[in-house]
């Protein structure tokens, strides 16, 4: 009898030890970026740590060339072209970048949660310039995404500095608030044409952090976020759109802010986030 109840004993803990790690890779939450630059800015800098603060096991990838369009994105994934740098960061915060992949390849390394889209920087505020290929997109990362589950979410990117100089600001008259404005309406357009019922609102949360702190420095050279309080906004943005927290709760921010700027970030950033839920 003694005999029986060990067997007894040490099935039950094997299978107690089996469905805990099945938990564990269930709760790490997957998120994978169809972007350029702009998503790196948002997803790449500080989204880990906001999740590790919060006790949050994360998988962040990154299918990422400077400047692509939804028109280029969707080619290229037509065309296998293996054009991708591919950037990754584990569970613990480590990243590896593989150069030469196809937007392919990076969809079916994972089985992701989420996977993001979003538009060019100067395309992001022209309604036209999304469709048919953000529809297309959508068919064919959705035919080929291996986790069943799989939600995509649309990247709602921000307008550039007051006093960038740039011919892609030039269609918005060189004026942050009449591209701001812009961006809202063509991505409230493109994600309810699309069905896409998930936006991720940097852009809202920036335009709101820098009226609150009437300032204007959130980008390092006019349109790519400076790695302060500029990524760290996005971040924020990103966080309690996918990792469903407040992100008013969360405790991490970078060591070149001051906690009265994270303060203002957070708050920004989540009320960015319910608007547009």
């Amino acid at each position: 009898m003694k005999r029986i109840y060990t067997k007894l004993t040490a099935a039950v803990l094997f299978i107690f030890i089996c469905c805990n790690i099945s938990a564990t890779e269930r709760d790490t939450i997957k998120i994978l970026a169809i972007g350029n630059s702009f998503s790196e800015d948002a997803a790449e800098e500080y989204l880990d740590d906001l999740a590790r603060a919060a006790d949050i096991p994360v998988v962040i990838g990154n299918a990422y060339i400077g400047g692509c369009s939804l028109e280029r994105h969707y080619n290229n994934a037509i065309e296998q072209s293996a054009n991708y740098s591919y950037r990754k960061i584990n569970a613990e915060g480590e990243k590896t970048t593989t150069p030469g992949q196809m937007l392919l390849q990076c969809i079916l390394d994972d089985d992701w949660d989420y996977i993001t889209l979003q538009q060019a920087s100067p395309l992001s505020g022209k309604a036209n310039t999304y469709f048919p290929y953000l529809n297309s997109l959508i068919e064919y990362v959705r035919s080929r995404a291996t986790n069943p589950q799989m939600k995509l979410a649309f990247h709602q990117t921000w307008a550039y500095a007051k006093d960038f100089k740039h011919e892609n600001f030039a269609s918005y008259n060189y004026d942050q608030e009449q591209m701001y404005n812009a961006i809202i309406e063509a991505v409230n357009n493109a994600v309810s044409q699309a069905g896409i019922t998930i936006v991720i609102p940097s852009g809202a949360a920036i335009q709101k952090a820098r009226k609150v702190m009437q300032k204007d420095d959130f980008c390092r050279d006019g349109y790519h976020l400076n790695k302060g309080i500029g990524r760290y906004t996005a971040a924020c943005a990103w966080f309690e759109t996918l990792l469903d927290k407040p992100v008013t709760e969360n405790t991490f921010y970078p060591e070149n802010m001051t906690e009265e700027e994270a303060i203002i970030v957070r708050e920004s950033a989540h009320s960015a986030v319910k608007e547009f839920k």
